[in-house]
């Protein structure tokens, strides 16, 4: 089974609110804290990635989680994450080297340098709490698009986009890529009954999306 990166942020949510992420040129010393609403977090967790690939000057990342209630999770990411029974909202900033990266790197603009992802959470029937998944949301030519990721040896991947009024067909093309692959329209991607606008706009937002989260998330790893 493949742990997600990110469940390791319930760990010490109650004892502490931060912990030290190293990065291949770039530190952030606070990694997130988690509190929820819906459960008790257990006391151990399967542990996350939370080292940075990014590069630039050590920088502190600011993390700040909260415990959601339904009403507070967009529809799509519930959907998308259809066996949790529970959400924390994860909050952390990107810092002003990183954003001078990542825009380098993907030819993007960043514009909030407050990330935001949902973890859902599920309870079985012995009352054990674990993650369900992890996701994102971004806005391409005025739709939104859910992303959710999934953890190989420490470095996020996406495991599905779903959008409303986009052909799942172009949508499919983005499972199983990371911070390193182009997306491309034309190249390692095909606009598959998109329009031309739509398909270069989700592009541009998956791909800065997973590469802000390798740089806040993702373990150190060679290319």
């Amino acid at each position: 089974m493949k742990r997600f990166w990110l469940a390791t942020l319930l760990a010490g949510a109650v004892a502490t609110f931060g912990a030290a992420c190293s990065n291949a040129g770039n530190t952030n010393s606070n990694a997130p804290a988690t509190a929820t609403t819906n459960a008790a977090a257990p006391a151990t967790n399967n542990a996350p990635a939370t080292n940075n690939t990014g590069s630039g000057s050590n920088t502190a990342n600011t993390a700040h989680s909260s415990g959601t209630t339904g009403d507070d999770v967009p529809a799509i990411v519930r959907a998308a994450l259809p066996d949790a029974t529970s959400f924390t909202k994860q909050h952390k900033d990107v810092s002003v080297s990183q954003i001078a990266t990542i825009e380098r790197d993907t030819k993007t603009k960043v514009k909030d340098t407050d990330h935001h992802s949902y973890l859902g959470f599920s309870t079985s029937g012995g009352g054990a709490r674990k993650q369900t998944g992890a996701a994102t949301v971004v806005e391409a030519n005025g739709k939104q698009m859910v992303i959710v990721y999934e953890s190989r040896n420490g470095v996020p991947y996406i495991k599905e986009v779903r959008a409303e009024g986009v052909p799942q067909a172009f949508l499919d093309q983005f499972k199983g890529k990371g911070h390193d692959n182009k997306f491309l329209i034309g190249q390692d991607l095909k606009a598959h009954g998109a329009d031309e606008q739509t398909a270069s706009a989700a592009a541009d937002a998956i791909r800065q999306d997973a590469v802000i989260m390798q740089t806040l998330y993702g373990s150190a790893h060679s290319h």
